[in-house]
């Protein structure tokens, strides 16, 4: 070997010591597979180089990328995270694909992301368009009860032009129902919520969606069926439009405490001082008010709920040895 290879093969393995990132492949073939971060707050793409030729191979190739799980574990692919992939179809441009009851698991955040990922790989294939997911054969729902349906990559686009790929970490408070249905009691929660809503519709869903299971104490303040028709905050005020599911009372709560239930959960973000709920784009008569504010006269705490039992109790145990010794009287005197 002369002197001149010799140097030549000693910078090439120089310069791969040095660590220097690999390309991104470029070129007609190849193919962006979406993944999700280690964190499970965004999605991110990597490039490669498609070998398949025909749709069904080049199918099979994407369901491989994303099936395949990189040694470094430097990002989650979608088919190794916890659900399988039962079956697929392709009929005509819509793709649909099935997972197994698994899928169900995902928390809410990871849910969208993985979603996200495999519905912007899939739609690269020339003939596919549009992509539908089941779960063992059953139609998919969202957080809000509707049907997830056919999703494009645009469904995954904001109005500005960037993906909806981020979720943030946030801490908001909610007031909810306490055990009789006639107080709100707070509670914290984090959460990591998409950045293409608004933080007050989060909010929203958020009381929908009820206490979470391991609350103690704690009780839903607003009907679980109830859709979300608008949200939109301008100068201080919170415009809420709901359907006529909001008035169905449950748990015994009241209207009004359900109206205070999202009023003073709102309240609490700093962009907002007031709110306005319409029902159906209008005002019920009910209602009585067209804006309301934060009103803590109707909320108390854990600890008070607790003490007022006790005292209950007392007071039913003191009630009850009362009468066995009236009871015990009026026999001796027999």
């Amino acid at each position: 070997m002369s002197k001149r290879i010799m140097v030549m093969c000693l910078l090439l393995m120089l310069s791969g010591l040095c660590g220097c990132a690999p390309k991104e492949p470029s070129g007609d073939n190849v193919y962006q597979i979406y993944v999700v971060n280690k964190e499970s707050t965004r999605i991110e793409n990597h490039g490669h180089v498609m070998e398949a030729t025909t749709q069904e191979e080049m199918l099979d190739e994407l369901v491989e990328c994303l099936s395949t799980q990189p040694a470094k574990l430097e990002y989650q692919v979608p088919f190794v995270m916890g659900f399988k992939l039962l079956s697929r179809e392709v009929n005509g441009e819509k793709l649909t694909l099935n997972m197994d009851e698994a899928y169900h698991k995902l928390p809410a955040t990871t849910e969208v992301l993985v979603r996200a990922a495999i519905v912007r790989t899939m739609t690269q294939l020339p003939n596919i368009k549009y992509v539908a997911f089941t779960v063992d054969g059953k139609e998919l729902f969202d957080q809000t009860g509707e049907v997830v349906g056919l999703m494009s990559a645009d469904t995954f686009i904001n109005n500005d032009g960037n993906e909806i790929n981020t979720y943030e970490p946030t801490r908001i408070k909610l007031y909810f129902a306490n055990e009789t249905g006639d107080k709100l009691i707070s509670v914290y929660r984090e959460e990591y919520y998409s950045t293409n809503i608004p933080l007050e519709r989060f909010v929203i869903e958020e009381l929908i969606g009820g206490p979470k299971s391991n609350a103690m104490g704690v009780y839903p303040s607003i009907n679980p069926q109830v859709k979300i028709l608008s949200v939109m905050t301008k100068d201080g005020v919170c415009y809420v439009n709901l359907d006529s599911g909001f008035l169905t009372v449950i748990n015994n709560v009241s209207t009004e405490l359900s109206i205070y239930s999202v009023v003073n959960s709102l309240v609490e973000l700093d962009s907002i001082n007031k709110v306005q709920i319409l029902i159906n784009g209008e005002v019920p008569e009910s209602f009585g008010s067209s804006v309301f504010e934060r009103n803590l006269d109707c909320v108390t705490t854990l600890e008070k709920e607790q003490k007022e039992k006790e005292q209950k109790e007392e007071e039913q145990q003191e009630s009850m040895s009362a009468e066995e010794n009236a009871s015990e009287k009026d026999g001796s005197k027999k």
